[in-house]
């Protein structure tokens, strides 16, 4: 799931090294944090966050296993 975020988010970024995506695991929660600079948060939000709502929507769909999927946008 990670390197399905990871190859979203670097398709949308200019500078490849501006972004980190971690996963926690929590029981059945998983959290993705994607860690974004700055100059580069907003494309990854995408206007009235519509770019957040699909990967958000991409990574529920992808989920297989049943558990839960959060994913986090944190500015680095």
């Amino acid at each position: 799931m990670e390197e399905l975020v990871k190859y979203v988010i670097s398709n949308l970024v200019d500078d490849k090294d501006s972004f980190e995506v971690k996963t926690v695991t929590e029981g059945e929660n998983t959290v993705i944090n994607i860690v974004v600079d700055k100059k580069e948060i907003g494309k990854v939000i995408g206007k009235q966050g519509r770019i957040a709502k699909a990967i958000r929507m991409l990574v529920k769909a992808a989920s297989k296993d049943g558990g839960k999927y959060y994913v986090d946008i944190i500015e680095k």
